[in-house]
């Protein structure tokens, strides 16, 4: 199975840019379904990007679409996630996250491998 590890959270204003990057290994990353998600407290984990092993499709949330970018590198078994145009209401928790399929993508439940969180803080 894969192991996931975040990193690149911060603190940024609002309009700021921040990369996030998941480390993975014990299994190449091509063959999975790769996510990022978010949490802010008392609330449910949020879809926010994926990029599917097949087709090469990558697929976003109205909320984040045309400012987030999902992408991997397959040599280094690396995922990445460009938020551009961060507001107030991006702060949260962001997880990585793996899976064999490309069923209910939205749906945390349906995700099988997770990381351990980065934190992401926009101030207005």
């Amino acid at each position: 199975q894969v192991q996931l590890v975040e990193s690149g959270g911060g603190s940024v204003q609002a309009g700021g840019s921040l990369r996030l990057s998941c480390a993975a290994s014990g299994r190449t990353i091509t063959t999975y379904t790769l996510g990022w998600f978010r949490q802010t407290p008392g609330k449910e984990r949020d879809f926010v990007a994926a990029s599917m092993r097949s087709p090469d499709n990558t697929y976003y949330p109205d909320s984040v679409n045309n400012r987030f970018t999902i992408s991997r590198d397959n040599a280094k078994n690396m995922v990445y996630l460009q938020m551009n145009s961060l507001r107030p209401e991006d702060t949260a928790l962001y997880y990585c996250a793996a899976k064999n399929n490309n069923v209910d993508l939205r749906k945390a439940g349906s995700w099988a491998y997770w990381g351990q969180g980065t934190q992401v803080t926009v101030s207005s």
